[in-house]
């Protein structure tokens, strides 16, 4: 699923190639996957309109036009954005079909049909986007405004991290990511977490987000269609070590969803709850 960091580098890939491009064909193959909400077909609203900028909010990339609309980008599990040359040939499961003037085209492709294009006048149109909350590498995030969002949610600290009206832009691996770098189960409740263990997932959390964009900005190049996932320290990690303590990684799976964990390194009501770790924002 592409998070914050995938889109981010797609965001900063397609900032200075698609401003001032204009569209000269639309086809949606998939035509349940493309919705306009401002009304209207997408093959009337797009044709002829330049783009004006690329932005991303959450784990939705949003391309604006000079007409006023913006088409919401809203990958979900397996959504991949491609910019490139045509290809000639539509693809099974392409989804939008864009032509551009500049020879290029920009095409959405979902294996799974899970995500959404949306075509909106209003961002607020767009499903979630009125109830998301700040984005998790914003710099006006402060610790203290961590606190205070996270102690009005209740639940599973992996649920809380994924919910994206506390912070926005976390998925399932990059939680993962944080809660290992954090040394936190990610079934703990969250109100059992201590002012330090807050403190050391917020450090972790800015971390393991700026690393990640940093990685992917020297390894994604122009192949943004390509989700790059193996530099990871657990996630997606099946039957290997913990590149921490050797240990074993261990997974749990509910509704279609893989958690990646470290037996020894985040004590839950499985492991050993005595191990001493050096870990961010630990004094």
């Amino acid at each position: 699923m592409p998070e914050l960091p995938d889109l981010e580098i797609i965001r900063e890939y397609l900032a200075p190639r698609l401003p001032g491009v204009a569209v000269t064909g639309v086809d949606t193959p998939r035509p349940l996957i493309v919705r306009n909400l401002a009304g209207g077909e997408p093959a009337d609203a797009l044709p002829g309109r330049r783009f004006t900028g690329v932005a991303r909010r959450g784990k939705n990339l949003l391309l604006s036009l000079d007409s006023g609309v913006t088409i919401v980008i809203t990958p979900m599990l397996a959504g991949r954005i491609r910019y490139a040359a045509p290809l000639g040939k539509k693809r099974v499961r392409d989804a939008l079909i864009l032509s551009l003037d500049n020879g290029m085209e920009l095409r959405y492709h979902d294996a799974k049909d899970m995500g959404k294009v949306y075509i909106v006048a209003d961002l607020n149109q767009a499903p979630g986007m009125m109830e998301m909350g700040p984005e998790a590498d914003d710099p006006a995030l402060t610790l203290g405004a961590f606190r205070e969002r996270l102690k009005k949610h209740q639940g599973e600290i992996k649920g809380v991290l994924t919910n994206q009206r506390f912070v926005a832009g976390i998925g399932n691996a990059y939680a993962d990511e944080i809660l290992w770098c954090a040394a936190i189960y990610p079934m703990r409740r969250r109100a059992s977490l201590s002012e330090q263990e807050v403190e050391r997932l917020y450090n972790c959390m800015r971390i393991a987000l700026q690393r990640a964009v940093e990685t992917l900005r020297e390894r994604v190049g122009d192949r943004i269609d390509v989700e790059v996932r193996d530099f990871l320290a657990i996630h997606g990690k099946d039957d290997g070590e913990c590149p921490r303590c050797g240990g074993r990684i261990s997974t749990i799976t509910y509704e279609r969803s893989t958690t990646y964990f470290c037996r020894n390194c985040q004590p839950g009501l499985m492991v050993n709850k005595g191990r001493s770790l050096e870990l961010p924002g630990r004094n």
